[in-house]
């Protein structure tokens, strides 16, 4: 058994890894011989044999394993003499210029018809994100550019870039919106260098008229893509073209983020999309629950429980929709309304997951926006009342609403020692006693964040 093993494991990974991931990193790979227990490999770049060595190393040897073959090393070195002819068919050529082409014609992510303006719910946290991108989606000329998205998982950044993108495209059919991930502009960019053709990989990304990148935060940390990535940035908003960016965090909190790049980042508008309350969650759902009684109008909800959904499932908003999801399914299937007591059994599992989640950047935010502090200035050693206390608060309610080590907290407040978090934490605990403000802050950020 030998290399023509190797198609066989390729269609297995195809299906644990997802096909974004096997096109981008395990295709590109050819098995060239197994000595002993040692699987060799033909990579087109070293960072590509890095990276999947790294990231999918362990599931190769699975695979193999599966297939009885005792895998403990996995060698990729590069193929030195890259095949030209692929250039011709690369799809990282772009249009002719002669001919403006509609977006659909340039070779981005796929837009999601669901993620349009009018079923995106609106609501205090999200308000700023909303009508930002809407101001962009108008076109013409914009005081902020970029503008920078950014927020935690499942909030409505990605929503947005799609609405922005769908609302342009109506507007001018003819206009060049190229959308994409952070990671497929870097395996754009890699696979230019794979096959020499980096000149039409710039023309194609500085002939558009928006550039819309999200999850920026994924090159962080590579610094020829990043080199790449600043250099199209810089062309497209000298040409007055409108850059979308998002990101898990702010620029200026992404640490292997180069500086030139932050700082360009933040020339525009940067936006947070905070954490959903219990408003706009009962107002996702009560959106949703129309949509989903257009093809279940057999199922009744009963009174109470999408007001239990937006109170218990507060984690994102794509676990929220899911949820309902779920319970049109199920009282579908069996024939009943969807009752309070259906509800918590049957997401018995999603209940258990979302109970007391509370993380330390959520609380972190929510206490830099309670006490009007910067973030820059909460993970300092800036030691000015106006600062220490808000970021005491935040190491007490770490520690209590968290189940995070004490090493693990000050780490996350400026990588400071567990000695500065015990005694933040019993500074909170005496001045509760005394001071009736600190009191009812606690008490007021406490259900802000288990709300």
């Amino acid at each position: 058994m030998g290399i023509e093993i190797w198609p066989i494991i390729k269609l297995a990974l195809r299906k644990t890894v997802g096909e974004a991931a096997f096109t981008n990193w395990i295709n590109p790979l050819e098995l060239t011989s197994i000595n002993a227990s040692k699987a060799n490999f033909v990579t087109p770049t070293k960072f590509i044999g890095d990276w999947v060595d790294r990231n999918y190393g362990d599931s190769i040897k699975f695979e193999f394993a599966k297939q009885g073959l005792d895998i403990e090393r996995l060698v990729f070195s590069v193929n030195m003499e890259p095949k030209i002819a692929p250039t011709k068919k690369s799809s990282i050529k772009p249009e002719s210029k002669n001919t403006k082409t509609g977006s659909t014609d340039l070779p981005g992510a796929s837009l999601d018809p669901r993620y349009t303006f009018d079923n995106f719910v609106v609501g205090k946290p999200n308000e700023l994100a909303h009508a930002a991108a809407r101001r962009v989606s108008e076109g013409g000329d914009v005081s902020f550019n970029p503008l920078f998205l950014h927020g935690g998982v499942g909030l409505g950044k990605t929503h947005l870039m799609h609405a922005i993108a769908w609302e342009i495209k109506k507007r001018d059919p003819n206009a060049r919106v190229l959308y994409l991930s952070a990671e497929q502009f870097m395996y754009r960019f890699v696979q230019a260098l794979r096959f020499k053709d980096t000149i039409s990989f710039k023309e194609m990304f500085r002939s558009v008229d928006v550039l819309m990148v999200d999850d920026v935060q994924f090159i962080a940390g590579k610094s020829s893509t990043q080199e790449e990535f600043f250099h199209t940035f810089n062309a497209l908003i000298d040409q007055n073209k409108q850059v979308i960016i998002s990101g898990d965090r702010a620029p200026v909190d992404m640490e292997q983020l180069e500086d030139r790049i932050k700082s360009r980042l933040q020339w525009g508008l940067v936006v947070d999309v905070h954490p959903t309350d219990y408003e706009l969650r009962l107002g996702i759902l009560q959106s949703k629950q129309e949509s989903q009684a257009r093809y279940n109008s057999t199922v009744e909800v009963s009174p109470g429980v999408l007001e239990f959904m937006a109170q218990r499932i507060s984690s994102n908003v794509r676990v929220l929709e899911g949820a309902l999801t779920r319970l049109y399914a199920f009282g579908s299937l069996v024939g009943r309304p969807v009752t309070l007591e259906m509800a918590q059994e049957s997401l018995s599992d999603i209940l258990r997951a979302t109970d007391r989640k509370v993380t330390i950047d959520e609380i972190i935010r929510k206490v830099t926006d309670h006490y009007g502090v910067n973030l820059t200035d909460m993970l300092s050693a800036r030691r000015t009342r106006s600062i220490a206390r808000p970021r005491q608060v935040a190491m007490y309610l770490s520690k209590k609403l968290t189940s995070k080590s004490l090493p693990e907290i000050g780490r996350r407040f400026g990588k400071r020692d567990h000695t500065t978090v015990i005694h933040a934490v019993k500074k909170i605990e005496e001045l509760q006693s005394i001071d009736n403000q600190i009191a009812k802050d606690i008490e007021v950020l406490r259900r802000m964040l288990e709300g």
